[in-house]
């Protein structure tokens, strides 16, 4: 066993001890792909989602230096031979190249010798497997020699895929250099068919764009924003976390409220890390604080784009805001507009997002908060005077000064746009416009704004007085109001 080539069945060996959420099914979704054009497969997930835990449970799997089948044998992947045959004919079959880039990162100590730390350390063990091994010019030749003498192809594995990109941010030329090591690997139809078996790449970004297309497009990507068949195994699913607060004795719907949110699909998925803390803690808290994800929201949400401070004051008032995550280049960097922002926070796990609307919302409690310490950090006059006058509104509502109150709600309803929402009546639907006036129609797949509406619709007159436009600007002007009070939107009576 080395720590590139063949590293064995101890990480996977030392989470089975602990309490433990069985993902395992999501073996057979890789062993689908084995030797097939669709080999190849990148799943991307925000910090403390399970990433490295699902990387050790592959190399556990698929690593022939170990006898992995006692720690496999209690789980769904091992429970049903007859429905899913390919768990014993690629259990433990595979020399398996696992890299952590975290590691890598770390080990190397400059992040310019990447690429030939990974070459040279893979080939030593290559070497020491295999002696007779003939070294190539190009590290695939090299590879392509071991399958021969292996008598099978590898399985490669990398954890934290993205780490080059994210930690050589402003280094374009660290950036240039591993992808095209990855290109080299996963883009040449002559090595990869007959040097891997699969790969299985995840991070936190999506594959790095190059010009328009993924600078990689040969792998098949299931992102945080369109998990499709990998949903499930992104974070805790609803019916596994109510399993751990019954077997651990936790209320589930405060659990529910401070880690849920993250809806895929028909799948609503928990953030896995912070469940597990506050089961192991019996508090339920905000654990991104300790993360260094937590770090880098201030300056996110700081990005001089118009309508950024009004679009976080929505967000933190629980209002959800439509983005278009088409565009993002997938770094840190590349911000062209506001939606590059919040694609960005999307993938970081700060928002959650809705493919059927394309709105993107804070979560739940934990991430909320994160969001209103970091809001109160940013010195941006017009996000400062928002916070400002929130916090004022809170007060002047609790000493009852009605007319501050009256004066500010009418201040925000004539300057803020409100909220999509629509009026459905008589099968034309309204939501409103920049004005906070009159609103804009749309009946059948026809809209009709500006000239079109007033040509249209001369005859009605429209304002924006109706109880969910009022519910936007109630959200919108008390959007501070989390620090001080809980919501309850409705009341029984």
């Amino acid at each position: 066993m080395g720590n590139y080539l063949n590293p064995g069945n101890s990480g996977f060996s030392s989470i089975r001890n602990d309490i433990y959420v069985d993902k395992s099914k999501m073996i057979a979704l890789i062993n689908e792909t084995i030797d097939t054009p669709r080999r190849l497969t990148c799943v991307s997930r925000p910090r403390r989602f399970g990433k490295s835990f699902a990387a050790k449970m592959l190399c556990a799997y698929y690593d022939r230096s170990c006898d992995s089948s006692a720690l496999f044998e209690d789980l769904e992947i091992a429970k049903n031979p007859g429905q899913d045959d390919s768990y014993q004919k690629y259990l433990n079959r595979y020399d398996v190249i696992y890299l952590d880039m975290t590691a890598v990162i770390g080990a190397v100590g400059d992040k310019t010798g990447i690429v030939p730390f990974v070459v040279r350390n893979v080939t030593k063990e290559l070497v020491k497997a295999y002696p007779e091994l003939e070294i190539a010019e190009a590290f695939h030749d090299t590879l392509a020699n071991a399958t021969i003498l292996a008598g099978t192809k590898f399985v490669m594995i990398i954890d934290e895929w993205d780490a080059p990109i994210r930690e050589g941010k402003d280094d374009l030329e660290v950036q240039r250099e591993y992808l095209e090591f990855l290109r080299a690997l996963f883009k040449n139809s002559g090595a990869t068919d007959k040097v891997f078996a699969a790969a299985y790449m995840t991070g936190i970004l999506p594959i790095k764009k190059d010009g328009s297309q993924s600078a990689i497009s040969d792998f098949k990507e299931y992102t945080i924003a369109n998990p499709r068949n990998f949903a499930e195994y992104v974070g805790f699913t609803e019916k596994e976390v109510e399993g751990l607060c019954a077997g651990q004795d936790a209320g589930f719907s405060l659990m529910k409220q401070w880690y849920d949110g993250y809806t895929m699909g028909q799948t609503s998925v928990y953030n896995p890390s912070s469940v597990m803390e506050a089961l192991r803690n019996r508090e339920f808290a905000s654990y991104w604080t300790e993360t260094s994800a937590s770090k880098s929201l201030m300056e996110y949400i700081s990005l001089d784009f118009d309508g950024m401070s009004k679009t976080i004051a929505k967000l933190l008032g629980g209002i959800d805001v439509s983005v278009d995550i088409n565009g993002f280049a997938n770094d840190l960097v590349t911000f062209r507009d506001q939606d590059d922002v919040l694609t960005l926070l999307i993938h970081l796990g700060y928002l959650a997002y809705d493919r059927e609307t394309k709105t993107a919302r804070i979560p739940n409690e934990e991430i909320r908060m994160e969001f209103a310490k970091s809001v109160r950090k940013v010195n941006r006059d017009e996000t400062v005077r928002r916070v400002r006058e929130s916090d004022r509104l809170i007060m002047d509502t609790v000493q009852e000064n009605a007319e501050a109150v009256a004066a500010q709600i009418e201040k925000i309803h004539a300057e803020e746009t409100a909220p999509l929402f629509y009026v459905i009546g008589n099968e034309i639907s309204y939501d409103v416009e920049p004005s906070g006036g009159c609103a804009q129609a749309q009946s059948g797949t026809r809209r009709y704004s500006g000239r079109a509406w007033r040509e249209s619709f001369a005859s009605e007159t429209l304002y924006s007085n109706n109880e969910q436009s009022l519910r936007g600007v109630i959200k919108l002007a008390y959007f501070s109001y989390k620090d001080y009070y809980l919501k309850f939107e409705e009341l029984p009576s």
